[in-house]
């Protein structure tokens, strides 16, 4: 059971992930997430550690796992997450590994950092809820947001996800994608385009702008799925 933690703001954050000693590999990919994934859990996201298991939560997908220092931080901000249990990440008797473990992981939707699954098992998870007939309290469809990295895009595994959402029309699927620009090759257009043309709206934002990022989150996209395209530079 966790408990309410004394570090639960965004200026906590550092400390938090000050925390989590040792060999982190992938420490460019963590904190071009942090304010990403502050955003959606201070000001976006309808769940709780008390609504963690409620079919009607909304639903946060980080396919992006394979940085996942900045993701423990704000569970442990948000109080799913002991803050003590950050100590001794990724030790043979931890919790908390290099890649989240859904089993493990109280709030984690899925087990990733195995790049190109995220986005599919947004959308099956989207199309789910939908198909169950599953609603919040206001009547609407919970929302099913997976964050993935502009490198993942050269997965071919997205681009199909990209292609059935936007046919579909599953809009209570979103899409966060944090451009750090570290994909290979780019899309003619930028990657917004890449979606739009599939039938998404697509929204471009700086990634660390909190207002920005909430206005482009919550703003609505009645009828098609969302992209938002998070711009953000770690170099």
């Amino acid at each position: 059971m966790t408990t309410a933690p004394a570090l639960s703001r965004y200026a906590d954050l550092p400390a938090l992930i000050g925390l989590m000693e040792g060999d982190e590999k992938h420490n460019s990919a963590a904190h071009s997430t942090l304010d990403v994934v502050w955003v959606l859990y201070d000001r976006v996201l309808a769940v709780t550690p008390a609504t963690a298991e409620d079919p009607a939560r909304d639903r946060f997908l980080l396919s992006k796992g394979h940085g996942p220092a900045a993701f423990y931080a704000v569970l442990a901000a948000k109080g799913f997450v002991d803050v003590s249990a950050l100590r001794g990440w990724t030790a043979f008797d931890s919790r908390l590994g290099h890649h989240p473990d859904r089993v493990l992981v109280p709030g984690a939707e899925i087990g990733s950092g195995s790049l190109g699954h995220g986005l599919p098992l947004g959308l099956g998870s989207a199309l789910g809820l939908r198909a169950q007939g599953v609603r919040r309290p206001d009547g609407s469809v919970p929302r099913v947001v997976v964050l993935i990295g502009d490198g993942e895009l050269d997965e071919g595994s997205n681009h199909e996800a990209v292609a059935v959402a936007g046919r579909l029309g599953v809009d209570n699927l979103t899409v966060v994608v944090v451009d750090n620009a570290s994909s290979s090759h780019g899309w003619p257009g930028g990657i917004g385009a890449r979606f739009t043309t599939e039938g998404w709206v697509a929204r471009d934002v700086a990634g660390r702008d909190h207002d920005a990022l909430h206005e482009a989150l919550t703003r609505p996209h009645t009828g098609r799925p969302l992209v938002v395209v998070a711009r953000v530079r770690t170099s």
